[in-house]
């Protein structure tokens, strides 16, 4: 879309700057060191971003790369203006944080991670818990909430780790409670029909269930507010809304670009006005995949820890945090009321803007994986990352595509080599137990196709905009 795309400057360490040209409305900021290898495409999708009529303030953090028409790892503040594309696909993927109050070495990993390979589907379009037109219903009004309804009127193996107390601590500890504005009458038929039987599956690509221990504490104090110890076990959860939310954001990415404004637009680049009945449908569409995702991981926490009671006996499994990197939300940032749009990005909210929650003393909880075999990182947000829009990245962030990983062949003849061989991807998986639905296209997600996750955590603390708690690796890992 842009015309003279700008060279990136680097003004400082951490900060590269490509100044407003062109058709661009805005500068636009990437946070990055030296030693994350950006790609070109990237650069350009993000000035593309920065070319949008409503663009208020366009970044991207130290994961970015190239996504379906705004790179992944972008944030974007429009003003009066909703972007489909700039949420992505997979409305509401985010992270889950459970732990457990075992050590490594006291329990069977290998053992419990087949238990939860056994309870929670794996891969694309699988099935579990089927919902009625009237139960889907609820989940896209009420989220989690939704919960205990479900329990009453449907037989599912999850709920027998319900427990009325502890789910009443699980809502305090979910972004937004895990309940968004929503109705069903914005959402497409073939969502609810796709979508309908598919709460309690992973689904494929980076999605993933980690048992992991924790390998390093950062700050004592805050690890103690967590309940958090050096080698405890612990479980994170990736995943999102599955066809729900595909099917939500094809259908409105369709509408937006159908505009009699959008003419010369392409798809990827289309934006709905807040104020227009589009645009208010699709910010309520987008909320009930937001409410089916949080009740999905959700669903999917309650058979983990069916997992663990099954196995150990009863087993407290509390919640440390959930939170979503695929999401639009309003927020006044500086005194202007922007549309804030995180696509691979973490909200990283201080103190001051977690009122009223369990985290007002502390700033928000930040949950960023690496790659299936390398670390995760819980942090928590300073308030100082005004800059960003209150973000961080949402994880690693690839440094290869899947077809570049994998290799492409044709008719049984190879195309393109693997960048990663078969034996550096054992290499890198050395001492993990990996259990995949897809092990034909499994090393797309090998360890070597991302960028170094201890790096982009600390662009992302030296830039004073999180501090870390607490560094956890994989012992097994669960894969689409």
């Amino acid at each position: 879309m842009t015309q003279d795309q700008p060279r990136p400057v680097r003004i400082d360490p951490f900060r590269l700057r490509m100044q407003r040209t062109g058709q661009m409305v805005t500068d636009a900021m990437v946070f990055a060191s030296e030693n994350i290898k950006i790609e070109p495409d990237a650069l350009r999708q993000l000035c593309d971003a920065a070319s949008l009529p409503p663009a208020r303030k366009v970044l991207a953090t130290a994961d970015i790369h190239v996504g379906f028409g705004i790179p992944i790892g972008a944030v974007l503040g429009l003003e009066n203006a909703i972007m489909p594309p700039a949420v992505g696909y997979d409305i509401n993927c985010g992270m889950r944080l459970l732990r457990s109050p075992f050590s490594k070495g006291q329990i069977d990993t290998d053992r419990i991670a087949d238990s939860i390979a056994r309870d929670v589907p794996l891969g694309e379009g699988m099935a579990n818990l089927a919902l009625d037109r009237d139960a889907i219903e609820i989940v896209i009004h009420q989220g989690v909430s939704a919960v205990p309804t479900l329990a009453q009127k449907t037989k599912h193996r999850a709920w027998e780790a319900f427990d009325p107390d502890q789910f009443a601590d699980d809502i305090r500890r979910i972004e937004e409670n895990g309940r968004m504005p929503a109705e069903t009458a914005a959402v497409p038929k073939m969502a609810i029909q796709k979508g309908s039987n598919q709460l309690g599956t992973l689904g494929g690509g980076n999605h993933f269930i980690e048992i992991q221990y924790v390998q390093k504490i950062f700050d004592d104090s805050t690890a103690k507010f967590f309940d958090l110890f050096e080698n405890q076990i612990v479980v994170m959860i990736h995943s999102g809304s599955r066809r729900f939310g595909y099917e939500i954001a094809d259908e409105y990415m369709n509408v937006a670009a159908g505009r009699p404004e959008m003419a010369e637009r392409r798809k990827m680049l289309s934006f709905l006005p807040t104020d227009s009945p589009q645009g208010k449908n699709y910010i309520a569409a987008m909320g009930a995949a937001a409410n089916f995702a949080f009740t999905n991981r959700h669903i999917m926490a309650l058979l983990v820890r069916r997992c663990f009671n099954r196995m150990f006996g009863p087993t407290p499994m509390p919640l440390v945090y959930d939170v979503t990197h695929n999401m639009a939300k309003p927020e006044t940032h500086e005194g202007t009321a922007l549309w804030v749009h995180r696509k691979g990005a973490t909200r990283a909210f201080g103190a001051s803007r977690m009122a009223q929650t369990p985290f007002e003393k502390i700033g928000q909880p930040i949950i960023t994986p690496g790659s299936m075999g390398t670390a995760s990182y819980l942090l928590v947000g300073t308030g100082s990352s005004g800059e960003s829009l209150c973000s961080v990245n949402h994880g690693a962030g690839r440094v290869m595509s899947r077809t570049a990983a994998l290799g492409k062949s044709r008719r049984g003849k190879t195309v393109s080599q693997a960048l990663i061989t078969d034996e550096q991807f054992k290499r890198s998986m050395r001492g993990i137990k990996l259990i995949t639905g897809n092990r034909r296209r499994i090393k797309e997600e090998a360890p070597g196709a991302y960028k170094d996750i201890d790096e982009v955590v600390r662009i992302v603390t030296e830039c004073g905009w999180a501090k870390p708690v607490a560094r956890m690796v994989p012992l097994a890992v669960l894969k689409g």
